[in-house]
């Protein structure tokens, strides 16, 4: 079972949390991809009877000077555009034309030109791609960039009762290796220092080269935990120290990672220090496919856990450039990505277990929620992105399908018959409630 279903037996507030992110993220989500086409449209002269947040009975709703009705419905798992002449809110089917002017039939969706019309069903997934570049680019200027230089802007506090860092320490050696930057410190503290609980540290401190016996720099700190995880199962925070792993008295977050990889799956007993109080938790591994750097993926046991660092590093204000460019190469990296796992996971390569249903997504977002603003808006621009990907898959009753009706259109000079439609769209609509509980079967199946 998933996270959020076990959690309905034990904790009601866990599923009411999880519940009001999902929905909270979808409705905006739903809201933006929907205004894209209510807008485009309107800028094309395609006239909106009804936007709809939502499904089913209407909540509330207020009609626009335009004479379009804006609406919230009770059902918030989706929403539509209705426009001038559609005979359903999918508007593949028009009402019919008849007793309308030359005028009239030009504001209908049916009546519209071709180029219109393609123009209005790519906006959907257009403004998701745009919204996920906005959050990217505002998430950049805001949190800024590091500056490269083993600068102290806050120490983390650890189970060490000796000298420690201080904010503004600049770290110049370890254990009498040079460090000339923040990457040249995790390097060393990952790769050559000993596992030991103490180091010496050589810093600059108010303008004088200080050396002392300090904690390692690569602790078994859980910097972040990732939703939907083993970490999240234990109860394991970002900012624990884990002391003990499988019986075993450990310093590195080497030595947890060794310990949790040749555990094969079974439950891996910690004791974990969080601001002075020590706990025992138990975590038990989830296998998990995760991209190859040399390409493909490799399927291992994970915790689900980030590295913590021993101090957060100097920081500077990311320009405007900086942060529209690192947004263009997330989104570049999100779609390599969403497209491989695809690939590999049709080819039987990797588990269907990747897949997330609506449980899934819900239980993801409550866990980002509960890891902090940063994680949450990430999580939300990758599956704003994700719908806009979906709905451009050319399958009959998504956007992609609208517009391959409109390319055949183009190509022949005439839209595909009515009957040839109905086919088609329940064809569409038949693959997409099959993906849609095949998702849902393994949020519940899997672990």
């Amino acid at each position: 079972m998933t996270d959020l279903i076990a959690a309905m037996g034990g904790s009601a507030w866990a599923v009411i949390w999880a519940a009001f992110f999902f929905v909270v993220a979808l409705s905006v989500i739903v809201a933006v991809h929907e205004y894209g086409h209510y807008i485009v449209g309107r800028w094309c002269g395609i006239h909106a009877e009804v936007f709809s947040i939502g499904f089913g009975k209407v909540l509330a709703s207020r009609t626009d000077r335009r004479g379009t009705k804006w609406q919230i419905a009770a059902i918030p798992f989706g929403g539509y555009v209705k426009f001038l002449g559609d005979a359903d809110a999918a508007s593949v089917r028009s009402a019919g034309t008849a007793g309308l002017s030359a005028a009239e039939r030009r504001h209908t969706m049916a009546g519209a030109p071709l180029w219109a019309r393609a123009a209005t069903v790519a906006a959907g997934p257009f403004a998701n791609f745009l919204l996920t570049f906005a959050v990217l680019v505002v998430m950049g200027l805001t949190l800024g960039i590091a500056d490269g230089q083993p600068r102290v802007e806050r120490a983390r506090a650890l189970p060490w009762a000796g000298e420690m860092l201080r904010p503004g320490d600049i770290v110049l050696a370890l254990n009498g290796t040079p460090v000339a930057s923040y990457s040249d410190l995790g390097k060393l503290a990952n790769d050559s220092l000993p596992q030991t609980p103490s180091i010496e540290w050589t810093v600059e401190r108010d303008g004088q080269t200080v050396t002392f016996t300090g904690p390692h720099p690569a602790p078994a700190m859980v910097g972040g935990v990732q939703v939907k995880s083993a970490a999240v199962d234990a109860g394991l925070r970002a900012g624990d120290v884990i002391t003990r792993a499988g019986g075993q008295e450990i310093v590195t977050f080497l030595q947890l990672r060794e310990i949790v990889t040749g555990s094969g799956g079974q439950p891996v007993a910690l004791t974990v220090w969080r601001n002075g109080t020590t706990t025992d938790m138990v975590l038990t591994p989830r296998k998990r496919d995760i991209p190859d750097p040399e390409g493909g993926f490799r399927t291992e046991w994970l915790m689900g856990i980030e590295q913590g660092q021993i101090f957060d590093p100097g920081t500077r204000p990311a320009g405007l450039a900086e942060s529209l460019t690192g947004s263009l190469s997330a989104m570049w990296g999100i779609t390599t990505s969403t497209f491989s796992g695809l690939w590999h996971m049709v080819a039987g390569n990797i588990s269907a277990c990747n897949m997330s249903g609506v449980i899934g997504m819900a239980d993801a977002l409550g866990d980002a929620a509960k890891a902090g603003p940063e994680t949450f808006f990430t999580l939300f621009a990758i599956i704003s992105f994700g719908v806009g990907i979906l709905n451009l898959f050319p399958i009959p009753v998504l956007d992609g399908g609208h517009l391959v009706f409109h390319a055949w259109e183009a190509a022949t000079g005439r839209p595909p018959s009515d009957r040839a439609l109905r086919v088609l769209m329940s064809i569409g609509l038949t693959v997409l409630l099959s993906v849609m509980i095949f998702a849902l079967l393994q949020d519940v199946t899997c672990v």
